[in-house]
């Protein structure tokens, strides 16, 4: 095993120049093989999608190759040269760069004292903060990726803090770059930004790798393809490839990524929020005056940006959250101060953003955990009536394909998917009057979120008001009747499920709709007049048996 300074310059006989390889990765956590023997080559000038559900091992494979974990067995080479990495210092030191899903910035700290923390610019331990400002201008310009280097982090945007995870991989000379799910916090014109910026230092000769479970963006960007499963690869795909191709890859089984519903049939409003605020411990308004009505037989969703508000708007509703102001009516009845368990007595139905935390107890069987919050109508004088329990948990398990060997099984050993199915079932077996659902299908597998769009879809068909919390706009689009976008605490609009992307988009960075709508006509116009201009000029290059000139300017 070489020394990590040794490796620069060196090259394996009959090696792809710079290629970086991963070979029979395998890395165990007591009984959970998270990486089973995976090989992967990363080349230089080439953007390589790892595609996988979550959960599927692609983060730890990649926390491998940046030193935050060692493997277990196989090895990483570069340039057909093996190398270790036993923290990511050596890793950086060999020109590795990862951009975190979950931000490794300091908080307090300026941008340009993030970019240089630990490769600080100075002599006799003063920092020269003048070449850092300059380093990270010097890197902003080259890149196209605008920030104020004297800015402090926590004062910033989620958009641009990436950007500053981004510019702090570059200031060390990355050659090879790890993106784990960049996109999970940014609005669609954040993501359009980001994936010109990885073509950018693709076309510069840089290696990228892309980690994502998102279809759509991976079709947008890969030149390679490689689809994990369950801790293995099991092949590789062209940019080319459906959709549906890569998502039955991903399962091993052919799903649908459509839902199929019926136009709703609204019968006035079930849930009315008249003006809630809420207020952090700190001091900080984070649900501010918000108002939103959801009528029986349709589904709402609140779309935005994680963080945005979203999270406390849930928690209020369902009382585990005090509000300061406004009203929570629940079929005209004022539940506003109303206790947690009040509440769901009054019908409301609750899935919350972390299962794990709050939606379940991992200890506790298949069949506890689906009576949990209405045991009292499986008791008599205070004794728990097991047989009920029991077949109530068969029926259940049965009705929402919950795949267990035993109702008898802790909720933990489930996978997500199942774990998920466990929630949402509990909560769909009373009578409901509203239904919220916070991040529904988040953490779990594509064949999952399937079955629990269909069956929040059949709940909307019973009358029930659905409210719909989700980061993922192909969710949103793909269950709303009508969307609620939140920013900074407040709702910038409620729009129809018809509309684009681009203006949901723009709503999502704070832009009040009729102004998103105004700038993506504008956006459409210059997109559509670009494409009849290099209609004409590609006629004219028939005709003439010239080839089309770029324009230029002097």
């Amino acid at each position: 095993m070489r020394d990590v300074s040794q490796i620069v310059g060196t090259q394996a006989p009959g090696e792809v120049p710079g290629r970086l390889r991963l070979d029979r990765i395998t890395k165990v956590f007591g009984s959970l093989v998270a990486n089973d023997q995976v090989s992967l080559d990363i080349d230089p000038g080439e953007i390589h999608c790892l595609l996988g559900e979550n959960g599927a091992g692609k983060s730890t494979l990649m926390n491998q190759l940046y030193g935050l974990l060692q493997p277990d067995g196989g090895q990483i080479q570069i340039d057909g040269v093996p190398v270790r990495f036993d923290n990511p210092r050596q890793a950086i030191d060999a020109g590795i760069g990862m951009v975190h899903q979950h931000f490794m910035l300091v908080d307090v700290f300026t941008v340009a004292e993030n970019i240089v923390l630990g490769r600080e610019p100075g002599t006799a331990g003063v920092l020269n903060l003048r070449a850092a400002r300059q380093r990270v201008r010097e890197l902003s310009r080259r890149y196209r990726l605008e920030v104020d280097p004297d800015a402090r982090v926590e004062d910033l945007p989620i958009g641009v803090q990436q950007r500053v995870e981004i510019l702090k991989a570059l200031s060390n000379d990355a050659r090879y770059l790890v993106f784990d799910e960049p996109t999970a916090v940014l609005t669609p014109q954040e993501t359009d930004e980001l994936i010109e910026v990885m073509r950018a230092l693709r076309d510069e000769g840089r290696a990228i790798v892309f980690i994502t479970h998102k279809l759509r963006e991976v079709r947008a960007i890969a030149d390679r393809i490689t689809v994990i499963r369950r801790g293995a690869v099991v092949g590789e795909a062209p940019p080319s490839a459906t959709e549906s191709e890569l998502a039955e890859m991903m399962v091993g089984r052919a799903v649908s990524l459509t839902v199929a519903k019926q136009p709703p049939r609204p019968q006035g409003p079930r849930l009315q929020v008249e003006g809630l605020t809420v207020t952090s411990p700190d001091g900080v308004v984070v649900v501010d005056d918000v108002s939103l009505d959801v009528a029986g037989g349709e589904i709402v969703c609140v779309a935005g940006v994680q963080g945005n508000g979203q999270t406390e708007l849930a928690e209020a509703l369902l009382g585990t959250t005090a509000s300061n102001r406004g009203r929570i009516l629940l079929d005209g009845a004022d539940i506003t101060r109303r206790d947690p368990r009040g509440r769901l007595r009054s019908g409301l139905g609750f899935v919350p953003e972390d299962r794990k935390a709050d939606g379940f107890v991992g200890s506790f069987t298949v069949a506890e955990n689906l009576v949990l919050n209405h045991v009292e109508s499986f008791s008599r004088r205070g004794v728990l009536q097991l047989g009920r329990i029991e077949e109530n948990a068969r029926r259940l398990t049965e009705e929402f394909d919950v795949r267990t060997q035993s109702t008898t099984t802790s909720v933990a050993s489930l996978s997500g998917g199942n774990q998920q199915k466990v929630v949402l079932a509990r909560e769909l077996s009373r009578p409901l009057a509203l239904l919220v659902a916070s991040q529904p299908t988040r953490g779990v597998d594509v064949g999952a979120i399937e079955f629990l769009h269909q069956r929040i879809v059949a709940e909307r068909d019973k009358g029930t008001a659905v409210l719909i919390v989700s980061t993922e706009l192909d969710e949103v689009a793909a269950l709303a009747d009508r969307v609620a976008v939140m920013f900074r605490g407040r709702v910038v609009g409620v729009v129809d499920a018809g509309t684009s992307r681009e203006v949901l988009g723009l709503m999502m960075a704070g832009v009040p709709h009729e102004e998103a709508l105004a700038a993506a006509s504008v956006t459409t116009a210059a997109e559509e007049e670009a494409r009849l201009e290099a209609e004409v000029a590609e006629h004219v290059a028939e005709l003439t048996g010239h080839e089309p000139q770029e324009e230029q300017h002097g």
